[in-house]
């Protein structure tokens, strides 16, 4: 069996660069290192639904949003395959199927479904949907039968149930052989791509907070944002020591900055080590830094703007490529759907063994 990726985003707004820098800019990478036989990238607009299901225009919306920003950052509907969850009714299918695998109490143990009811206030209040997410999780990961699936550090225990659930699926009805295949999660090495903050400063970045930066941003929005950044704030004057624990510029400058920036920006430093040791001595401004930063940004995110205004000219066409990734898709789920019902022994009118048996059973009186 080849080497086959699934990941995604639920669409509930436009993806910024915490979402570049945590998982999109490594895909394109995967993308393009040809050494995938199936990329599958999905817009899991039900899973959005789970927590949204009173406000599906805001998910309807932020399709295309997504879409646009897929395209822009660099995947490819030649290389990778888009799809929308929702267009694929055999996750449902499997999903029911994955449910009697589970019990009630393995979903109240799993880390991250508590930590975002916690976040969502549901308390008591859970919806079934939302409360059943790595189930359904499992299922589109193991719909194309994905063996790799790139995560944060955060979604590990997603995985881990995925794996739980083929695990059991295999030993139950697959003894001879596998049907499912277990997926290795895949998560960023860099230790500023595993999570980048809001710009304020906060740990996570929220389109409630306003402390996020697009990549669909203009050039004049991402300076403005770059700018009010959060830094220290003992570094009151230029001349006192500052400080690089919590300061989100330094943060950013982990994630994107690289030799070759100082080169062409800020030729006073040849690497960033050298940056942030003046930094910590004194008589560094945080202007000049973030003047730095805004270029390293920019000089990022220009050839994504360009290419998203030119995916913009033709919004029936990125319809159209969603559409045919998700006929592929669905092609796939089918196929594997049918193995499960098979090894399930749910697929009565495929079976003629079954039938046959059944016919000389009753024609012998039985």
């Amino acid at each position: 069996m080849g080497k086959i990726i699934l990941t995604g985003d639920r669409p509930t707004g436009r993806l910024h660069i915490g979402h570049y820098v945590g998982s999109l800019r490594q895909r394109v990478a995967l993308q393009n290192s040809g050494k995938f036989d199936k990329i599958y990238i999905m817009i899991a607009d039900a899973q959005a639904l789970t927590d949204n299901f009173d406000n599906p225009e805001k998910v309807r919306q932020n399709v295309i949003e997504v879409a646009l920003d897929y395209l822009a950052a660099g995947l490819e509907p030649e290389k990778s395959t888009l799809f929308i969850q929702s267009q694929i009714s055999e996750l449902t299918e499997l999903t029911f199927y994955y449910m009697n695998l589970v019990t009630v109490s393995r979903l109240q143990r799993n880390p991250t479904v508590k930590n975002e009811i916690q976040l969502r206030n549901f308390e008591a209040s859970i919806p079934v949907g939302f409360f059943n997410y790595p189930i359904s999780q499992a299922a589109d990961i193991t719909f194309c039968k994905a063996n790799i699936v790139p995560v944060g550090e955060d979604q590990l225990p997603m995985i881990e149930q995925t794996r739980e659930i083929v695990h059991k699926f295999n030993s139950i009805y697959a003894p001879e052989g596998p049907v499912l295949v277990e997926p290795e999660a895949l998560i960023p090495e860099a230790e500023a791509c595993k999570r980048l903050p809001g710009t304020d400063g906060k740990a996570k970045m929220s389109k409630s907070l306003g402390n996020c930066i697009y990549l669909a941003d203009s050039a004049d929005e991402v300076r403005t944002k770059i700018m009010s950044m959060y830094t220290d704030p003992l570094h009151l004057q230029v001349s006192d020591p500052g400080h690089l624990e919590g300061n989100t510029v330094f943060t950013y400058l982990d994630a994107f900055a690289r030799d070759e920036h100082f080169e062409r920006y800020c030729p006073d430093y040849s690497n960033l080590d050298e940056m942030k040791a003046h930094y910590q001595r004194g008589g560094l401004g945080d202007v000049k830094v973030k003047k730095f930063l805004n270029n390293v940004i920019q000089e990022e995110l220009e050839p994504i703007r360009n290419r998203r205004a030119e995916y913009e000219k033709d919004i029936p066409e990125i319809y159209n490529i969603l559409k045919r990734g998700s006929d592929a898709a669905r092609e796939t789920a089918a196929q594997t759907l049918a193995e499960v019902k098979h090894a399930m022994k749910i697929d009565y009118f495929e079976d003629m063994e079954l039938i046959k048996e059944q016919s000389r059973k009753y024609a012998k009186g039985i």
